[in-house]
């Protein structure tokens, strides 16, 4: 396939300075794409076909006239979707990329927007929004709801439209007010029920402590105490048992010659009882008894 700009032609009526369209030399579909050659916003081309084999070619076609912006189909943009707290973004690629840039700007193209609410329960009303721009924005959006969005471009100018994108979807994010409230309600009894447990917990602690003390106490009595008698003592509080009293005698000295054992048992006499407060050594005082009972001993002998 060869291209010539239509000027050259009306100047010349003939001219030689066909050019190779770039992707479409030696090729064996019936289809080529000259976007590549197109240099203005305006204006029109003369392209011709020549045939070949292996061996021989054919002569070339008669030439036809092109003007790109008439002859040619708009085909569809790309569109990303992004969402936000309150709104629901469109990015939109316009049809052809970087290389029919040119074309772009020459069709003045608009977009148009077709969104709705994707739900199985609820067939809602598609709604449309047009826009010059290649970025867009919806508003009013409901929490956790799948958004179904597609788009069209156009040109009034050349009334030419394109078809429309691949749908896109996208799901809005969740209610944040019903967390905060679910938030404060726990916050709200939790506090209650601390301020109704701790009272509860310090008395019952309390009482717990009393208890404790009384009918199991951590300190025990003394060892000369607690198995004096054979007597347990499991309370400090249980009366003391009466305390042993010991009787004492005062031997006097008697001149006799022979006095009789019995007469000598009878003779002692208890003058006075002393009370022992439980510290007390019983080895003195047996030992002065028996002191005492010898030296009468050898007076009577």
């Amino acid at each position: 396939v060869q291209y010539l700009i239509g000027y050259l032609k009306k100047l010349h009526g003939y001219s030689s300075e066909w050019v190779n369209v770039p992707g479409c030399e030696n090729i064996t579909d019936t289809k080529c794409n000259f976007s590549s050659v197109i240099r203005g916003s305006s204006g029109f081309y003369y392209l011709r076909v020549e045939a070949m084999n292996e061996y021989n070619k054919s002569c070339f076609s008669n030439d036809v006239k092109v003007d790109p912006l008439v002859t040619n189909e708009i085909g569809p943009p790309g569109v990303k979707l992004d969402i936000s707290d309150v709104l629901l973004h469109i990015q939109i690629f316009p049809p052809g990329g970087s290389e029919s840039e040119v074309m772009r700007y020459s069709y003045d193209l608009s977009y148009r927007v077709v969104y709705w609410k994707n739900s199985i329960n609820n067939e809602e009303e598609v709604k449309m929004k047009e826009i010059k721009q290649t970025l867009g924005t919806v508003s009013d959006l409901t929490p956790s709801t799948l958004y179904c969005v597609k788009v069209q471009a156009f040109s009034k100018a050349y009334n030419k439209s394109s078809d429309f994108s691949k749908e896109e979807c996208i799901k809005t994010p969740g209610d944040k007010i019903l967390p905060l409230i679910i938030l404060a309600t726990f916050v709200i009894a939790l506090l209650a029920v601390l301020l109704v447990a701790t009272p509860l917990v310090f008395a019952l602690y309390q009482a717990y402590s009393k208890i404790k003390y009384v009918f199991f106490p951590s300190c025990q009595p003394p060892l000369n105490i607690e198995g004096f008698g054979e007597q347990h003592f499991s309370s400090p509080y249980m009366a003391a048992t009466e305390e042993l009293i010991e009787n004492c005698c005062i031997l006097e000295s008697i001149t006799t010659e022979e006095v009789n054992q019995t007469d000598f048992k009878d003779y002692k006499h208890c003058k006075q009882s002393s009370r022992d407060s439980g510290n007390y050594s019983n080895d003195d005082d047996t030992s002065g008894n028996k002191v005492s009972e010898e030296t009468l001993e050898k007076e009577i002998v």
